[in-house]
């Protein structure tokens, strides 16, 4: 009978812990977007940003070096490098007038893509991010992640 109540209690103790542990998962991350932006946002970088920043948004393995003139080479926009540092304004900014305040040699794609067409795009590259990351660029500041205009 001992064994039988003790058994009982371990078994009762498993499923509470494993029921526990469940509840206690992450909930998925909220995103500023939803997935049609990214989906279009991913036919809009690579018509528009895939030469420079690659395929992936995986950029050229020296950004960090600037050439021999001073320019950076584009940097990575999949999570790997600086661009979760920034507020969404700023990325939207650096989109529309683009990266020569920043020493960089990226255009200006104000007159190219619409308001709609720059969040698709930072859409698409940020949902390459890992959770962690998205998680690291939100809490910077709540406020960088205005809604769309």
């Amino acid at each position: 009978m001992k064994n039988t109540s003790l058994s009982c209690v371990l078994l009762s103790l498993l499923l509470s812990l494993i029921l526990t542990k469940i509840t206690w998962a992450e909930a998925p991350i909220n995103r500023w977007y939803i997935s049609t932006q990214a989906t279009q946002g991913k036919a809009l970088y690579t018509e528009h940003c895939s030469k420079c920043h690659g395929k992936n948004a995986e950029a050229t393995p020296d950004w960090r070096k600037s050439d021999n003139e001073g320019n950076y080479p584009p940097p990575p926009l999949n999570g790997t490098a600086h661009t979760w540092h920034h507020p969404l304004p700023l990325l939207r900014l650096t989109i529309r007038n683009g990266g020569a305040r920043f020493g960089g040699k990226m255009p200006p794609f104000e007159d190219i893509l619409s308001a709609s067409d720059i969040n698709s795009i930072i859409a698409w590259f940020q949902s390459l991010w890992s959770d962690e990351i998205y998680k690291r660029w939100a809490s910077r500041r709540e406020s960088q992640i205005s809604k769309p205009k």
